[in-house]
């Protein structure tokens, strides 16, 4: 086990808007990811490693341009995961680097999550969103969150739906 709290202390060292809004949204996911392994032992999730990868996977955001979420960075924000990934492997979490690589939307072309860690915790990722943090999406209402990008996506998130839920 890593201790997450002592990565996220490295890079959003003080109490400010963007690590509460981090931690509350890293959190959110974690829950869910964690409520649905609960509810599925048959699928044998590793669920010490999928608290610590929920709540590293957007680990990347303070270097990225998204003002409306308190990121003062220069980097689009499209690269979120991709910043974080390196983080995390500089840091030496490969793994954990993954989830962060392979959670924008339902992961790019290219970097679709495989395993089922990173399939549940971009699955649960996509009920909660940094802009809105008091607001939890039905599935209906992430999946016109998604089909702005494409129907692929969608498809994806619904095959998820029905495995996780």
């Amino acid at each position: 086990m890593i201790d997450y709290l002592s990565i996220i202390n490295k890079y959003y060292p003080k109490d400010n808007e963007l690590r509460r809004l981090l931690l509350k949204h890293s959190r959110q996911v974690a829950d869910r990811a964690l409520q649905i392994a609960e509810r599925h032992p048959e699928l044998t999730i590793d669920r010490p490693f999928l608290e610590e990868a929920a709540m590293l996977h957007d680990i990347g955001i303070f270097r990225c341009d998204a003002p409306g979420i308190y990121c003062y960075g220069t980097e689009p924000y499209i690269r979120h995961g991709q910043i974080g990934g390196e983080l995390l492997r500089q840091e030496g979490f490969p793994r954990h680097a993954r989830v962060c690589e392979r959670h924008t939307g339902t992961g790019l072309p290219g970097w679709e999550p495989e395993t089922l860690e990173e399939q549940l915790i971009c699955y649960a990722d996509k009920f909660y969103s940094k802009s809105s943090p008091d607001r939890e999406k039905t599935v209906e209402q992430a999946v016109q969150s998604l089909r702005k990008f494409g129907e692929e996506g969608v498809v994806r998130f619904l095959a998820w739906a029905k495995l996780f839920e």
